[in-house]
Parts: structure tokens; C-alpha cells; sequence
């Protein structure tokens, strides 16, 4: 294993607080309407592959992901594109990220190369393919767990910081927050009576989160997994690279240029004390690989608002999918939208807080 000890990101330091928005969304009211069993199956054969006609779907909302049975060998995992989300450029430079860190004997799913490409089409589908990789949830309660994913994190972000991405965002305020907020208010999502409350709350909750970046200063921008939580990592016993147990990270489709705590923060919860305790033991593994920088602190909370903005405004953008209204009918709801003024008003008070450590 390759020991990728950077002291210092040799990224460029930003200001991250406004760029353009994330993607130019291609608004589809019929979404993957040519995505039918029989056009799934023709697609991988027209790569060569040799699927005995079995499919699973898996849980995926923005793209669609199916788990595709072979007539020989182990099962595959085929992931179809949404139309307009990302243009062919910003696809393959995430499928060479992925390869990087694989090269590099990382614990991660990358797409397999058949014929030289990674990324694929039959008539207006995109799609890559990957190995199935079995695992179970990790446990974030367990500091050995999470010192192990600091220390995955910190290869990764060791590899991310060598150069930068050029046809992938950056994540920033504008897209992760003005963006949806403005979406939202044009698309009159909301119910009249709350509508006022609500914007009123996210223009609190962004102003808070540009004094967190004014108190962050300039941060160094690299390249990230994006959307490090629970449900992108699968944590195997044994079964792993080399036979090891440990993290695989997988759905590398939200990467983007970003600070090294967007990767971190979405391991920590619960009170104040105990991601303090948390974070101590994500650092401790991290920084056997890469450096952190403790101004990132300041993001945290900063990060977590963008996020809760960023999807309201995303569920918004995809409700003239039909998976949508299916899987989250509590959606556009009055309760919704008044668990989210509470929500946003928490966090505009977390981040008048300290950040959680320093040093």
C-alpha cells in the first residue's frame, strides 16, 4: 500500500462564497422515459457484456442504478445518467478521479474499462458500469471506525489536492444556496402563508453562513468526494483490497472542488461534546496523510445550512420526476416546509457558535 503523506495541498486557495451555479439543469418532465428492461439489457450488450436478463434496481433517485445479472460471473452494477446534470467532460474526469485513487490501491468503486472508454452510450443513454461491491453500514459510534475513515479521507484528499478538476464546480454559497433558494422562490413551491417566513429564514441562515466563511478566510480548494456520508460507504469484513476489512467508498457522481471538511463533517452528530469527541478521532487517523487546517472549523455548521438549502431545492428540481413524488410524498407538505424554518433557525444559531475545536 502506498503511503501518500502530503503535508501541505498544493491546491489554490479561494474564496469559495460565489461562483456559478453547480450544473445548467436540463429541466426533462419525462425523465429516463427510453429506460425501459429491454433498452437497459441492448445497452450493456452493445458493449459486449452478456446480462441473463435478471435486473435489480437500487436505491438511487438522480441517477438510475441497477444491479445486472450475467450469464457468467459475478453480478455487475450499471448506473444510468440523468439527461443535463453533467455534461461528458465533468463524467470522465470523475470516472479518472475514481481511477486515480484505485491506481493507488484506495478502497474505492471505480467504473471497469470496456473498449478504452468508461463512459458509454446507446442512442440517448449514458452509462458506465462497475463491479458489485457487498458491504454493510459503517458504525460512526465507533471511534476505530471513524479514526479508519479519517485516515481513507486523508489518502483520498492526499491524492485530490495533486491537481485540480477543470470541468467540475466548485462547492460554494451560490450554488449550494442562492441557487435552490431562487429556484424555489420562481417556481412558487411553497404555501402562500409560509412562503415569506421561509425566505425570510434562508436569507438569515446565508448571511450566517458568509460570516462562517469570512471567519474561515481563504481555504484550500481540492478535489472531493463531495457526499461522504453513511450511505456511501460500505464497510466489508475481510472482503476488502489485499483481504482487508475496512471503508469502500462508493457513487463519486457529487465530486467536486471544495475545503477538505465537506468530506468530514457528515461523520459527525449528536451533541456538541460528542462530535467534539468524534472529530478528535477522525483528525487522528486524517492527519497521518494529510494536513488539516483548523480555520475549516468554521464550515462546519456553515456546510450543514448549504446542505439542508441545497436539498429542498434539489427535491423541487426533480418533482416532475415521477420517483419523486413517489419516494418523498411528504414533500412541498406545510409540515415540511415548517420543519425546515425550525431547522434553519437552529442552524443560524449553531453557527453564532465556537467552531467545535481548535488548535
Amino acid at each position: 500500500m502506498q503511503n501518500l503523506n502530503v503535508s501541505q495541498p498544493t491546491a489554490e486557495h479561494h474564496d469559495i462564497r460565489a461562483a456559478e451555479p453547480v450544473y445548467a439543469d436540463a429541466m426533462n418532465t419525462t425523465p429516463f422515459s427510453s429506460l425501459t428492461p429491454d433498452s437497459l439489457l441492448d445497452a450493456l450488450e452493445s458493449i459486449g457484456l452478456c446480462p441473463d436478463g435478471r435486473l435489480l434496481a437500487l436505491n438511487s433517485y438522480e441517477n438510475r442504478v441497477y444491479q445486472v445479472y450475467m450469464e457468467e460471473g459475478a453480478p455487475l452494477v450499471a448506473k444510468f445518467y440523468r439527461a443535463g446534470r453533467w455534461s461528458d467532460a465533468a463524467i470522465l474526469e470523475e470516472h479518472a478521479f475514481s481511477l486515480e485513487l484505485a491506481a493507488r490501491e484506495l478502497p474505492v468503486v471505480a467504473p471497469l474499462v470496456i473498449a478504452g472508454q468508461t463512459l458509454h452510450r446507446h442512442g440517448d443513454l449514458r452509462f458506465s458500469v462497475f463491479t458489485r461491491q457487498g458491504g454493510r453500514a459503517p458504525e460512526f459510534d465507533s471511534g476505530q471506525t471513524l479514526e479508519w475513515m479519517g485516515r481513507f479521507i486523508g489518502r483520498i484528499h492526499a491524492v485530490g489536492a495533486l491537481k485540480p478538476f477543470a470541468e467540475r464546480p466548485e462547492l460554494n454559497i451560490r450554488n449550494f444556496g442562492e441557487e435552490p433558494r431562487d429556484f424555489l422562490l420562481r417556481g412558487e413551491f411553497l404555501p402562500p402563508d409560509l412562503a415569506d417566513v421561509y425566505f425570510g429564514v434562508v436569507d438569515q441562515a446565508l448571511d450566517g453562513v458568509r460570516h462562517c466563511f469570512d471567519r474561515a478566510g481563504k481555504v484550500a480548494l481540492l478535489r472531493l468526494h463531495g457526499d461522504c456520508h453513511a450511505g456511501n460507504v460500505l464497510w466489508v469484513e475481510g472482503e476488502g483490497r489485499n483481504g482487508d476489512a475496512g471503508p469502500f467508498f462508493v457513487d463519486f457522481d457529487d465530486s467536486r472542488m471544495g475545503p477538505a471538511i465537506q468530506d468530514l463533517w457528515m461523520l459527525l452528530s449528536g451533541e456538541r461534546a460528542e462530535q467534539v469527541r468524534q472529530l478528535a478521532e477522525v483528525l487522528a487517523g486524517y492527519e497521518d496523510f494529510f494536513e488539516f487546517e483548523p480555520r475549516e472549523l468554521h464550515l462546519v455548521e456553515a456546510l450543514r445550512t448549504l446542505r439542508l438549502i441545497h436539498y429542498a431545492g434539489w427535491l423541487a428540481r426533480r418533482w416532475d420526476d415521477p420517483a419523486f413524488p413517489a419516494a418523498f410524498p411528504w414533500f412541498n407538505t406545510p409540515r415540511y416546509w415548517q420543519d425546515r424554518i425550525l431547522e434553519l433557525r437552529e442552524q443560524i444559531a449553531l453557527m453564532q457558535e465556537p467552531p467545535l475545536w481548535s488548535s
